[in-house]
């Protein structure tokens, strides 16, 4: 008898390949894996569920990090005795009944499966009284669902312990106490700040950590990011059709090495989204430094239908149907909210603020240069400051060297005073770098350059802006071998392309030709540029490559024009550089996001000399 052929033999695999269905506990446990990857996972599931409820009140407390145990309290509208059981089964939820629920969801929960995830991977208990019970009720996630009598408030108690006791091998991938509490101490200050009318606190180990009253949401920032924030932040609030945009933008003086101060809600869900991230960036690149991270605490309501939050078991991403309108609209809101940092917008607090405990170098008075005339120094220096100089200056002297100063007290007074010049009026120059200027608070002191580069920054931009972009066509053009998306992409935004100073043609199924470019940036890589332009349009409808390299050029012909350290200026024109920061949009940071001034408030100034003490 032959040997059978390798097709005729079983397999030792065959079993493999039988389809069953598979045991609910099991279900249950692989949908765990998605849902509870760790303690703060169970934390955020637990209170979107309380705050769906109602809560006004939330009592969280952890144990271990919450490894061992995780109690939740709140003061919701409570459970039935009845659905008792129904709350630990999948799929099981009173938030959505159909499709067009799905497509329209206004709570933070909605699939139905935390409760029974958690159940499936540790030991679960929920005691709950509604209003309409004269007592609570008990269930258990880890024996039949049957409902026990039990004492409590009204509100419901979610009791979590002894965190994946049946599946070892996921408890090993936990990290350590610490770093497991801190994880959900992070996300109970993600709901809380999401909303400041409910009262949390929080526990660990038997040691209340946080504890925040009902607040506004400028309180509620403070206390959770600290005053420093709220002190150098912009409130923002911009409405623009279903969109509502509202908030707080830390100042880019204030920008943190660490991108851990950024939280971004969307109809009170807290998300990280990289449209809504590239928006943030692109409204900072003009005055952010370097590596830095700006802060933020932004909240994007609008319609249900608009938005997609089912796209990730953790609902921590979204969908949105009018990507492009969105990007734009918050573009365009913060971006205008950091144009108002100037002292004229925002009187006299830049942000950084000299720290009292330093003490101030002595002043510096320089040779008097051959003393011109208002109109004529105007005229000589009018391509660096050519604003209109304050009707009333102080009198200069010709006295050799003195630096122009006031010479009535009074009347310096009067000018420092002066709400239309919140930056006061100029006094002497330091070191040939700073301009010392006095203003009815106390004293300021300006970066010469930093503040003049910004202003002729904005003028480039301004001018630049008022006139339609020119292209400079290629004498050959450049071709390059691109993918169906690519291609794609720049056969639906063909206009949005012309319109940026691009003219690409499609040669072939693979190959695009770029033909022009923007004549600004006639010296760049075209192929390299395209290729940029072309992957913004394609994830966020639109591009900012093209403003953040003609920015770029800008900035550093600015930086070059600016006047240098150690320029000797006259009295008018260090006036005339104060006002020019007055009318100038961003002037509280150069275009590397540098402070320009800094006040010091007579408080402080009194403190270095121990007055009042």
């Amino acid at each position: 008898m032959s040997p059978a052929t390798p097709s005729e033999r079983p397999s030792e695999h065959a079993h493999l390949r039988v389809i069953r269905p598979l045991p609910d506990q099991l279900i249950s446990q692989i949908a765990a894996g998605e849902v509870i990857e760790r303690p703060s996972a169970v934390v955020k599931e637990l209170l979107e569920n309380a705050l769906d409820a109602g809560a006004t009140q939330l009592n969280i407390r952890l144990e271990s990090g919450g490894i061992q145990r995780i109690c939740i309290t709140d003061n919701g509208c409570g459970i039935p005795p009845d659905q008792l059981p129904l709350a630990l089964a999948r799929h099981a939820t009173s938030k959505i009944a159909s499709l067009s629920d799905l497509e329209n969801v206004m709570t933070l929960g909605f699939r139905g499966e935390a409760l029974a995830s958690i159940a499936s991977v540790a030991q679960l208990t929920i005691t709950s009284r509604s209003a309409e019970q004269a007592h609570a009720w008990q269930v258990s996630g880890h024996a039949p669902a049957q409902t026990t009598p039990a004492s409590g408030a009204r509100g419901t108690v979610i009791d979590v312990q002894d965190l994946y006791f049946n599946t070892p091998a996921r408890r090993k991938f936990l990290k350590t106490e610490q770093t497991e509490f801190g994880h959900c101490a992070e996300v109970v200050r993600r709901i809380a700040l999401a909303r400041p009318d409910v009262q949390f606190t929080l526990s660990h180990n038997g040691k209340t950590i946080d504890h925040w009253r009902e607040s506004s949401l400028e309180q509620r920032s403070g206390q959770i990011l600290g005053d420093e924030f709220v002190q150098a932040s912009l409130p923002l609030n911009e409405t623009a059709g279903a969109l509502h945009l509202r908030g707080h933008v830390g100042l880019p003086t204030a920008a943190r090495a660490r991108a851990d101060s950024q939280y971004f809600y969307v109809n009170g869900r807290f998300v990280r989204d990289k449209l809504l991230t590239h928006a943030m960036r692109s409204a900072y690149q003009d005055v952010l430094h370097g590596d830095r991270f700006p802060s933020y605490v932004m909240m994007l309501d609008l319609d249900p239908a608009l938005v997609d939050v089912n796209v990730h078991p953790s609902k921590i991403e979204v969908r949105f149907r009018e990507s492009r309108a969105v990007h734009q609209f918050v573009f365009h809101a913060v971006s205008r909210a950091l144009a108002r940092t100037s002292a004229t917008a925002q009187g006299t607090s830049p942000g950084p603020v000299a720290s009292a405990s330093t003490a101030l170098p002595w002043l510096h008075t320089r040779p008097q240069q051959t003393r011109l005339g208002v109109a004529q120094e105007t005229a000589r220096y009018g391509a660096l400051f050519s604003d209109a100089l304050p009707q009333s200056m102080p009198p200069a002297t010709d006295k050799p060297g003195v630096a122009s100063m006031p010479t009535h007290g009074a009347h310096a007074s009067e000018l420092a005073s002066d709400d239309d010049h919140p930056l006061g009026f100029a006094l002497a120059q330091l070191h040939g770098i700073y301009v010392i200027s006095q203003n009815q608070r106390g004293l300021i002191l300006v970066d010469m350059h930093a503040a003049h580069e910004r202003i002729l920054y904005e003028q480039l931009k301004q001018s630049l802006d008022a006139n339609a972009v020119q292209l400079q066509p290629l004498l050959i053009p450049v071709t390059f071998v691109a993918d169906p998306v690519e291609v794609g992409t720049v056969e639906e935004h063909r206009d949005t392309l012309a319109a940026l100073g691009f003219d690409i043609a499609i040669m072939s199924p693979t190959t695009l030709a770029v033909r022009a470019i923007p004549a600004l940036l006639k010296n760049s890589d075209a192929q390299s540029l395209a290729r940029d332009v072309v992957r913004d349009l394609r994830e966020f409808g639109g591009s900012r490559v093209l403003v953040e390299r003609r920015n770029e050029m800008l900035g550093t012909l600015a930086c070059h024009t600016a006047v240098r350290a150690n320029r000797l200026l006259t009295l008018p024109e260090m006036n005339a550089l104060l006002r020019q920061m007055e009318a100038t949009e961003r002037a509280d940071q150069c275009n590397h996001g540098r402070p320009t001034w800094v006040q010091l408030a007579l408080s402080d100034l009194d403190k270095l000399f121990l007055r009042g003490q």
